[in-house]
């Protein structure tokens, strides 16, 4: 009976702590409401960098290149690609005086680094807004570049935004892989909002180039093959500097893994970089993790037990109303309702992949960039 009572007070104290996470850093995201700044009309240079990636470039480059917006150019790099990636860039180029191609070659030290291909982009880029995403992305409004470059100013020199993964009829995979993205989401745009800002997704990100080269770009990580974005992300990125662009014209969407062994690589390569992350970065997100799990953990066998069982299905109840009122809001604002239906399955789902692809990364390293 002692060791249940133990289990209860913890169990107590887990629930508070998902209560503030829930209800008050996430909160931030289900309160925010989108802003309509000016449009600035400012010059943007859009980074894609591609490794054997034809076909995409094939189907999305229209789309970036044909945005509503009056300056801007596209940089594609080239990053070594053993197909027809090259003479698809050079054959937009011919027709699109605004792209410019940069094609890397290999060079021992930097083999297989996307950091460095990206910085040999970025020095060639004509414009000092700098707008990211990867070529299989697919803007979803010719607006994109307009709203998230409207959200630049002299304090704001990093605007984040939303990659979404495009929707599958009857896929479970694409459901979990759409709800790991919109809880990554969820924590990201939140933490920036309470002032401790930590990472983004390269799918769908803006700074300045003078912002770039005063952090010597990539150097500080460049022995990390991962991590061009949320890592510098996490080394500029001020509670000041941050701008959030959350409004439907500037998502971006891709094309999700199509199994899991694929997806459980990509995630692998996402929490290697995650180890880098500042010290209260990582605390945080640690902490929101372990609680959840010893929430479900603790929940389960103290009714399993009964032991103060009305009060833990209260507790219970309590935390449920107030993550579905919160991460609903949150999914609306993303344009991911549909996932709400499924949210404590997916929940429990997505504890069990982070806890195996944790203890995956424990006794081997995961490969990187293609």
């Amino acid at each position: 009976m002692f060791f249940l009572d133990v289990l209860f007070y913890a169990f107590i104290i887990v629930v508070v702590i998902q209560l503030i996470y829930y209800g008050i850093i996430f909160g931030r995201l289900a309160a925010h409401k989108n802003q309509i700044p000016t449009s600035k009309n400012i010059g943007v240079s859009i980074i894609i960098c591609a490794k054997n990636e034809a076909e995409n470039l094939a189907t999305n480059l229209p789309l970036f290149l044909d945005q509503d917006y009056p300056n801007f150019e596209v940089v594609l790099i080239n990053d070594h690609s053993s197909d027809d990636t090259l003479e698809m860039m050079e054959g937009f180029k011919e027709r699109h005086p605004n792209v410019k191609i940069v094609d890397v070659k290999p060079i021992e030290k930097f083999w297989g680094n996307k950091k460095y291909a990206l910085t040999l982009g970025i020095k060639v880029a004509s414009h000092e807004h700098l707008l990211f995403t990867d070529a299989d992305c697919t803007p979803l409004s010719r607006q994109w570049i307009k709203e998230m470059a409207s959200h630049f100013s002299e304090e704001k020199t990093l605007v984040i935004g939303y990659g979404a993964y495009k929707k599958k009829k009857g896929s479970l995979l694409n459901v979990m892989i759409r709800f790991e993205t919109f809880m990554t989401a969820v924590q990201y745009f939140s933490y920036a909002k309470i002032g401790l800002p930590y990472m983004a997704v390269g799918r769908n990100l803006a700074y300045k180039k003078t912002q770039f080269f005063e952090a010597n770009g990539f150097v500080n990580h460049m022995d990390i093959m991962s991590g061009d974005d949320d890592l510098f992300v996490n080394q500029v990125a001020t509670k000041s500097n941050v701008a959030l662009c959350i409004s439907e014209d500037s998502f971006t969407e891709s094309i999700p893994k199509k199994n899991l062994n694929a997806w459980m690589l990509q995630k692998r390569r996402h929490l290697g970089s995650a180890h880098f992350y500042k010290t209260k970065h990582k605390v945080l997100l640690a902490l929101f993790y372990i609680s959840q799990l010893l929430f479900w953990t603790l929940s389960i066998v103290l009714i399993i037990f009964l032991h103060q069982w009305h009060v833990v299905l209260g507790l219970v109840a309590l935390r449920f109303i107030v993550q579905f009122i919160n991460l609903g809001l949150g999914a609306k604002k993303l344009n991911e309702t549909g996932l709400m239906y499924w949210l404590p399955l997916l929940e429990i789902s997505l504890i069990s992949f982070q806890f195996f692809i944790f203890i995956k990364n424990l006794t081997s390293k995961p490969q990187y960039w293609k």
